[in-house]
């Protein structure tokens, strides 16, 4: 059984529960999804669908990935992930639709965060800066020493030092499914997910 789902971020709002609490809510553009392919372990050593979602102009992709699509007789797409899952009884070309998940379900999901461009550690790690008081002549957003001295002479990997910032996969576990809209194709999921607006998501069901 197909355990997750592609989407598309939409934004956020508002919606009221029955106690008359507000609830802030991310609205998602779950599905619908075309299984493009399917994974084995006897052919392809693990199980999982390729999903698609979507549609693209065919003239807007390259030749090797508009072959993949030919070859599954399927149309092309802006969005293609694999999802692991036990697929047995999937068929490809077969849609997958929001309706998978239900309200109150638990969700994981994994999107790529907000590129912020090339950041200082105060904004990048939070660094506490230097002293602004009077008198002090020191960079007020300074990192502070790098390195030693002699020996070892040279800044170990990992330090904590101004850099890209954003733009990488992030996944947020435990998110609460507040409403699903069957008919058009809509999710909501309690409180932010990962990404900009118009960013991908990929939705997991949390397998206990």
């Amino acid at each position: 059984m197909i355990n997750g789902i592609l989407g598309k971020k939409l934004g956020m709002t508002q919606v009221f529960t029955e106690e008359g609490n507000v609830t802030p809510v991310t609205v998602v553009e779950a599905g619908p999804c075309t299984v493009v392919q399917k994974k084995t372990v006897e052919k392809d050593g693990y199980n999982a669908v390729q999903l698609s979602f979507l549609n693209k102009n065919a003239k807007k992709v390259n030749k090797p990935v508009a072959g993949h699509f030919k070859k599954h007789k399927a149309s092309t797409c802006r969005f293609l992930k694999e999802i692991r899952c036990d697929a047995e009884k999937v068929k490809e070309g077969e849609v997958i639709g929001v309706d998978i998940f239900k309200t109150g379900e638990k969700v994981k999901v994994s999107g790529t965060s907000k590129g912020r461009g090339f950041a200082g550690v105060l904004k990048r790690y939070g660094f506490a800066g230097s002293p602004a008081s009077r008198g002090s002549h020191e960079a007020f957003r300074h990192g502070g020493s790098i390195g030693q001295c002699a020996y070892p002479g040279k800044v170990f990997k990992g330090k904590k030092m101004p850099g890209h910032m954003g733009s990488v996969k992030v996944t947020t576990t435990n998110i609460e499914i507040a409403g699903v809209k069957k008919n058009e194709n809509l999710m909501l999921l309690k409180g932010p997910v990962p990404g900009s607006n118009g960013g991908f998501l990929i939705i997991k069901k949390i397998v206990e």
